[in-house]
C-alpha cells in the first residue's frame, strides 16, 4: 500500500505532466495558491465542479448539434461558456479546442456541410 509521501510525489509528477503536455497552464498554479488550511479542498472542489459543468455543456452541445437545423448562436453560447470555465481553472487544451471550434464554426456558419463538420470537429 502507498504510503501519503509516495502519493504526494505521484500527484507532483502527473501534475507534472499534464503541464508538459499543454493540458494545464499556469491559471491553475493560481488556482492552487488559492487553497490554504482553512480550504484544503479548494482546487478538489473547484475542478469538481468544473467537471460537473462540463459535462452538461457538452451534453447540452451534442443535443444542439444533432438538430436537424442547428441554432449555431446556441452553440457558440455553449462552446463559450465552456472556453471561459476551462480557462478559469486553467484547462488549458480545453481553451484552445473551444477556441478553435467557435472560429470555425463563426465562419462556416452560412456554408452547406459546416454542421457535419462541427460535429466531427469537437470531440476530445
Amino acid at each position: 500500500m502507498y504510503g501519503v509521501a509516495e502519493l504526494q510525489k505521484q500527484l507532483v509528477e502527473y501534475t507534472s505532466s499534464l503541464f508538459q503536455e499543454g493540458f494545464l497552464d499556469d491559471q491553475f498554479n493560481q488556482l492552487q495558491q488559492l487553497q490554504d488550511e482553512s480550504n484544503p479542498d479548494f482546487v478538489v472542489e473547484v475542478v469538481t465542479l468544473f467537471f460537473e459543468d462540463a459535462e452538461r455543456l457538452l451534453n447540452e452541445l451534442a443535443k444542439a448539434l444533432g438538430q436537424e437545423n442547428i441554432d449555431f448562436k446556441r452553440v457558440d453560447a455553449l462552446v463559450h461558456q465552456l472556453k471561459g470555465s476551462s480557462s478559469s481553472i486553467g484547462a488549458q487544451r480545453v481553451q484552445r479546442v473551444c477556441i478553435a471550434f467557435r472560429n470555425y464554426c463563426e465562419e462556416k456558419t452560412l456554408k452547406d456541410g459546416a454542421a457535419a463538420f462541427c460535429r466531427r470537429r469537437f470531440s476530445f
